[in-house]
């Protein structure tokens, strides 16, 4: 399976990019993946040139080739304006339309403070919701405090484990949600769905 991460980290190192390649390993440690990374910076011009003349050039269409045709997409964006980049919208602006539709997506983000943490929710789940994709329920923020402390690693284990899940379901032809149960080694069991614990309230 091909596990593509899509990072807008704008610095070398960066701790976007940092987030998104423990997220990939934390994958590959639960399902064989083969993980092709699209660093956002190195497509800026080409992004913007796309949206002038209407063509992407030859890296930015390899990125969106890339992203078509993965199995699962770990998506991470710094915090600008309490929101995701411009650069990371961007990249999402240009593809083709249903590109997403059906994709399992990890969400992710990284920032200066923990206040931001909720732009996973605020921001990037609404956008990809919007684009069709089946986000997994976990997303993973780290603010500049996370990195060395007690929590972050459990934060991407369980993630992890979610989109692994989705994408090995997905392999053996099941539809999106409904592969192997996830996060059942960190405490968490099947969901009972809603319809059969109704009908144990009638009994």
């Amino acid at each position: 399976m091909k596990l593509v991460v899509v990072s807008a980290g704008l610095s070398v190192p960066s701790s976007t990019r940092l987030l998104g390649d423990r997220l990939a390993a934390a994958v590959g440690r639960r399902t064989p993946v083969e993980v092709q990374v699209v660093e956002l910076r190195e497509l800026a011009v080409e992004i913007a040139h796309n949206f002038t003349n209407g063509f992407p050039g030859r890296q930015l269409s390899a990125a969106q080739e890339a992203v078509a045709r993965a199995d699962g997409l770990i998506v991470v964006s710094p915090v600008f304006s309490a929101s995701y980049s411009g650069l990371f919208k961007s990249f999402f602006d240009v593809l083709e339309p249903e590109t997403l539709a059906g994709k399992p997506v990890l969400i992710a983000a990284t920032g200066g403070t923990a206040r931001h943490s909720l732009v996973l929710d605020h921001a990037l789940r609404p956008l990809f919701a919007y684009l069709k994709a089946v986000v997994v329920p976990t997303g993973v923020y780290a603010a500049s405090e996370d990195w060395g402390a007690e929590g972050l690693d459990g934060r991407i284990e369980r993630a992890a484990g979610e989109l692994a899940g989705l994408m090995s379901g997905l392999s053996a032809g099941l539809p999106a949600g409904r592969g192997p149960v996830v996060g059942a080694a960190d405490g968490f069991g099947a969901v009972v769905p809603f319809e059969e614990r109704l009908a144990a309230l009638r009994v």
